[in-house]
């Protein structure tokens, strides 16, 4: 049977669980990417991925790829295509189309015109002409335009796979059904539900979670339920191969439901045990899921669980069913508190739930659903894993637990591991929340208020005209609120307060007021929970303290930069991993990357090496000291889609790596970025490293590995750093340090210095 070529799409954070199920599937050439999985597969397999997948959301089927910059393109890209093949003349159409980074910004009239070439071509065949239907249409066509360039698809789907057919009805903030099983698969539920072991979620809002374990465990086919696909209404459908995958999900079924494990759910919301009960009968689980109307502290091991329907609230008896395991997985999605000062108000809900943990479920499996981090500290259990996870739009972390007694701590302990600074900083944070609730912010507050409006109006704009997705809101523009206000966004959106150390005459106490009142208003002006703010008590840094840890959170979030994603971590060091002032030259270094061959010295977290590669550089190398930083560089290069073996990551000293390079003759490179620390004494270093005294020797070294007509850019945060001209002659150098100072930080002219330098001769 022939393969084709499909794209399953699926919410971001699922890619690599969905290449695994597709594997598993049958699925060929399977490789991930950003939202979503390629493969190759015959028909059959398509199918079996359409009725088995638990993951994805559609399963696109390619046709086409195509340049379309403008509208006369693709109108005749489309007609190019022989629709007689796929549909017939009386079929009705509909036609998805989303762009990214190109010039038809109009989705719907990019949809317009592929639907037009459709249809025109068979008015000129025979005369008839496809209806459009846009619910569940016999055809329906994916464009996909991205930086002018268009693909296009049939949706062999239909409507998104997550849509099972049980649920009606979602309760207040439901669980997609792909996201609920994708935290089961996490949570190692499979593996439990085989060995016997039995699930509780005690809070299961309207049964999501419930539903899907019982399906999991019970072999049950997440498409069995739909009445339709996408495929069904495609001319070339093989009616015979679906018959036969249907008969044979529906004997997996039958067999599945024998063994199904004990699985119960609790809620406090009447009106969601009733939704639940609905969408347990209509998934074919009746008699087979117990919910109890209880709040989640009542929440126990073995003592209600999915037996009979009986009457709908009432526990069973104990001890009703004496043959499941002594341990279990335990799973909840609780309430993340995204308004302000919602999330102290749940800080109870979540106590509760730890205390419930270690007291009754020793021995078992836990997974939390968060969008909150700092809330699931409060169960008092320290994670063993942590996975980040996208609920729509909200950024979540899923935490694995053991619940033993050795991962118990006492409320606060968790802060034993911050430095002095962390400590101060969530004990100031805990005091703005405080002032917040009162009210008593003081006059110069609204001052700092107002200031910050005004930027976010003015700025904010800037931001969106440009594309700029993290940029600095403020920056000590009042003399009395000395901080800096850093903006971050991604999936979510976070801000970096950074407190300047206040000159001596300024008394201690005073400072610190100013600091929580600034931070007590922060959140209501721009409309941020106080969780996806962090504050950073910012002295005066020498050396490399700017490099060292904080605290030891590992929570890592991901932001945008133009066409770049990058994570960042807001809490372990006291930068973030990724240099905002230096937005501009990481833009340039992208720009001149095209068929390049790029060098990222003291690459740090390699920001510059993803845009050089993103740009079309034919390779990257990026050399650090720091595993650490390498680490996180690999994540970042990987984050993007950049793998291989043309994009080095070399854990060495810059200085002595730069000596074997030069000693092996090596001028490989046609772009060169280097972007020294101010200070360095890292044991592993041969010697200290001072910028000041170094830059001539790196440079020159550096500059030995350009090509001919290479160029270096040499960058420095050193503010009285003076760059050595006159031991510099044999090369042309060029001061761009205005042009690289972007408009967020132009109060701060001196915030860098940056350098061209190439070969004297080119210049002639």
């Amino acid at each position: 049977m022939n393969k084709h070529n499909f794209f399953a799409t699926a919410p971001l954070g699922l890619e690599l669980l969905l290449a695994d199920e597709l594997h598993g599937l049958g699925a060929e050439d399977v490789k991930d990417a950003r939202a979503g999985v390629y493969f190759s597969a015959d028909i059959a397999t398509a199918y079996r991925v359409c009725l088995w997948s638990r993951l994805a959301n559609r399963v696109l089927l390619k046709l086409a790829s195509f340049p379309a910059a403008t509208p006369e393109e693709l109108y005749g890209e489309a007609s190019e295509i022989d629709w007689a093949v796929l549909m017939r003349p009386d079929s009705t159409l509909a036609v998805d189309f989303a762009s990214s980074r190109s010039r038809i910004t109009h989705t719907q009239y990019g949809a317009q015109k592929v639907k037009d070439a459709i249809v025109d071509q068979f008015r000129d065949l025979c005369g008839i002409r496809p209806s459009v239907r846009l619910d569940r249409p016999d055809i329906r066509v994916n464009v996909y335009l991205d930086k002018d360039v268009a693909s296009v698809a049939l949706d062999i789907s239909g409507e998104s796979l997550h849509k099972r057919g049980y649920r009606l009805e979602g309760g207040i903030a439901p669980l997609k059904e792909n996201l609920a099983a994708a935290v089961l698969l996490r949570a190692g539920w499979p593996q439990i539900a085989k060995d016997g072991g039995e699930l509780v979620d005690p809070m299961c809002g309207s049964g999501t979670l419930l539903i899907e374990a019982a399906w999991m465990a019970a072999d049950i086919a997440p498409g069995l339920l739909r009445d339709f696909f996408g495929f069904q209404g495609w001319k070339n459908h093989r009616a015979d191969i679906w018959e036969s995958l249907l008969e044979e999900a529906k004997s997996r079924r039958e067999a599945g439901l024998k063994n199904l494990p004990p699985i119960t759910g609790y809620d406090l919301d009447r009106r969601a045990v009733h939704a639940a009960w609905d969408n347990i009968e209509r998934a074919g689980l009746r008699g087979l899921i117990h919910v109890e109307n209880e709040e989640a502290v009542s929440a126990r091991p073995g003592q209600r669980g999915g037996y009979t329907q009986a009457p709908l609230y009432p526990p069973l008896e104990k001890g009703t069913r004496t043959d499941f395991k002594p341990d279990g997985l335990l799973v909840v999605n609780p309430p993340y508190g995204e308004r302000l000062g919602e999330a102290e108000e749940l800080a109870g809900l979540y106590s509760g739930l730890g205390e419930v943990l270690r007291t009754h479920f020793q021995g078992w499996k836990a997974s939390v659903l968060t969008g909150n981090p700092e809330l699931a500290f409060k169960l008092g259990i320290r994670a063993r894993k942590f996975y980040k996870l996208y609920n729509g739009a909200i950024e979540c972390k899923l935490f694995n637990f053991d619940i033993e007694p050795e991962r118990f701590f006492t409320p606060h302990e968790d802060e034993t591991g911050l430095s002095e600074e962390a400590r101060k900083s969530r004990q100031l944070m805990r005091s703005a929340l405080a002032l917040a609730k009162k009210g008593e912010a003081g006059a110069g507050a609204e001052m700092f208020a107002n200031r910050l409006r005004k930027n976010v109006k003015n700025l904010g704009k800037w931001a969106r005209q440009n594309e700029v997705s993290c940029y600095r809101l403020y920056d000590a523009d009042l003399p009395e609120y000395a901080v800096a206000v850093d903006l971050y966004q991604g999936g979510q959106t976070f801000l970096q307060v950074q407190e300047y150390q206040a000159p001596a005459i300024i008394d201690p106490a005073k400072a610190e007021h100013r600091l929580v009142e600034a931070l007590s208003v922060i959140p209501e002006v721009l409309d941020i929970p106080q969780a996806q703010i962090f504050l950073k008590i910012r002295q005066r840094q020498r050396g490399t303290e700017q490099y060292e840890k904080q605290a030891e959170q590992g929570r890592f979030h991901q932001v945008d930069e133009g066409a770049c994603r990058f994570w960042v971590n807001f809490e372990d060091y006291l930068d973030t991993g990724l240099f905002l002032d230096h937005r501009p030259t990481r833009l340039m270094i992208q720009r001149l990357a095209l068929d390049k061959h790029f060098l990222n010295l003291f690459a740090y977290t390699g920001t510059a090496s993803v845009h050089a590669a993103l740009g079309g550089a034919k390779s990257t190398t990026s050399v650090d000291l720091s595993h650490t930083y390498l680490d996180w560089a690999r994540r970042n290069l990987e984050l993007n889609g950049i793998k291989g073996y043309h994009h080095e990551l070399i854990q060495a000293d810059c200085l002595a790596w730069l000596d074997a390079q030069v000693g092996k003759g090596n001028n490989a490179f046609d772009l060169i970025f280097v972007d020294p620390p101010t200070f360095s004494n890292s044991k592993r270093m041969s010697g200290a490293f001072d910028v000041q005294r170094d830059h001539v020797e790196i440079i020159r070294k550096a500059a030995r590995l350009l090509a001919p007509d290479g160029l270096l850019i040499f960058s420095t945060n050193f503010r009285k750093f003076r760059l050595d001209l006159d031991a510099l002659q044999d090369w042309l150098v060029e001061d761009i340090s205005a042009r690289t100072i972007p408009k967020d930080f132009e109060r701060n002219p001196r915030i860098h210095y940056c350098w061209t330098i190439r070969n004297r001769a080119i210049g002639l």
